[in-house]
């Protein structure tokens, strides 16, 4: 079996790390352009002021993608460059530069999908409260009223939310991620259950404003993989640990984020553990959260193998061996993750299944021919692609693969120190150099992964 015939095959990139016009034509700052102000908080000292210039070298970026084949893109709007006050008047300037960026990709012939928010949250909001202020579901509602209105004529994919588990557990929980904050359970929990609030309100505006709209929504967790996958008491025990609720914290759990959305109920483990931090008649909240998203998607680039064990948990972690394959990024190559990530989802979910994001990134330089080879990356996406096709043919309901990234691009708190992109940038000159790997991505996308 090879991939379905109509698979969806595209890249995708975050306002924040590739737009750069921080302060232009209205924009007001959002929370990660005040993180990055923050001494230490930045690997490098960087800022996204600038980053890959993308707002003025859209038409660049898109001519790069449909000279390559690659007819999906999964971009994220800012939401300060929308709306500069959170809330109230529309920045038309901001508008025209999105109308301008979805009109390009569809002259190339390349489908839109809309992140509705990717991490840039105004910082005027974040000094109401942020995720902790209970009007932020109708604030989210409001912006996203405005994009599905000014561009519901011309995208039909929208995600909702993208990686719930790192605005809370990375930006409000470890304070790595802005705003930056280390709060205790109770805020946490509160924070999770208005953004799941506003994923809620966010589905209900898009299909009533929207004709033919499909919602998604993004979240992450690195799968917990059997160390013997014909041991179905490893199956079993890696199934319990991905969904399993952290008794350290909420944040980074996949049924604390996916059940409420996709079930209606928050997981039972999740609920005796923070149930009692939630706000009060969260009872009620249940059924404006239970807006089932058309497809489900998840960002997948890691896994941990465990096995069945003789304990307390009836599991245990498989420590990676010494030497093991690692990215740049220190994350170990575990190419099973992108079979027992969708499988297990879809047991647990029965949605169409799409990875919206997968990649690598790597020590890339431009070398003494001018060019960019990295094999490495090439090698990891054909051995996670071979894997996400296994998935499809155990019966898995696979509908797409977004590489991350089109760009190198802001790693957030790492900034410009780790490249995950299909294109090389050089952050000096701006200039664009595709890699190796872009060409065979875009081999993969023609042949529809039949050379895999």
């Amino acid at each position: 079996m090879s991939f379905p015939k109509d698979f969806i095959w595209g890249t995708a990139t975050a306002s924040f790390q590739i737009e750069g016009a921080w302060d232009e034509d209205g924009k007001s700052p959002s929370i990660w352009d005040e993180m990055c102000e923050q001494p230490g908080k930045i690997e490098d000292k960087s800022d996204g002021k600038t980053a890959c210039d993308h707002y003025h070298r859209y038409r660049e970026d898109v001519a790069l993608m449909a000279e390559h084949g690659i007819r999906n893109y999964r971009f994220s709007v800012s939401w300060p460059r929308i709306l500069p006050e959170g809330t109230g008047k529309v920045n038309e300037a901001g508008v025209a530069f999105y109308d301008r960026l979805i009109d390009c990709l569809l002259e190339n012939d390349i489908r839109p999908w809309l992140t509705v928010y990717h991490w840039d949250l105004p910082a005027c909001l974040q000094r109401k409260g942020g995720w902790l202020n209970e009007q932020m579901p109708e604030w989210f509602a409001e912006y996203t009223g405005v994009l599905a209105e000014r561009f519901g004529d011309r995208v039909k994919d929208f995600i909702t939310i993208n990686e719930p588990q790192c605005i809370i557990g990375m930006g409000l929980a470890a304070g790595l991620h802005a705003p930056g904050l280390e709060l205790g359970h109770r805020d946490q929990v509160v924070a999770c259950h208005n953004l799941l609030k506003s994923h809620g309100r966010a589905s209900q505006v898009l299909r009533e404003k929207v004709k033919g709209v499909r919602v998604g929504y993004a979240p992450c967790g690195g799968p917990a993989v059997p160390a013997d996958e014909n041991n179905p008491s490893d199956v079993e025990a890696a199934r319990k640990v991905y969904f399993k609720t952290s008794e350290k914290t909420p944040a980074f759990s996949v049924a604390w984020f996916s059940d409420p959305v996709v079930l209606g109920t928050y997981p039972e483990d999740g609920l005796k553990l923070y149930g009692h931090y939630l706000p009060e008649g969260w009872e009620k909240d249940l059924q404006l959260i239970h807006q089932v998203p058309d497809f489900y998607t998840q960002n997948i680039y890691e896994g941990d193998e465990y096995r069945a064990a003789d304990n307390a948990d009836g599991y245990e972690l498989v420590p990676y061996p010494a030497g093991h394959p690692r990215t740049s990024f220190g994350w170990p190559v575990t190419p099973r993750a992108l079979y027992w990530g969708p499988r297990f989802l879809w047991e647990r979910y029965h949605l169409p299944f799409i990875i919206s994001e997968n990649g690598m990134a790597c020590h890339d330089c431009v070398m003494l021919d001018g060019k960019v080879h990295d094999p490495n990356r090439i090698d990891y996406v054909h051995r996670y692609l071979r894997e996400l096709r296994r998935a499809g043919e155990d019966g898995v309901d696979i509908r797409g693969y977004f590489y991350w990234s089109l760009l190198d691009n802001f790693e957030w708190s790492k900034g410009y120190t780790e490249r995950f992109g299909l294109v090389y940038v050089d952050y000096a000159t701006g200039k664009r150099i595709p890699k190796d790997s872009l060409g065979w991505y875009a081999e993969t996308v023609r042949n529809n992964g039949e050379n895999l």
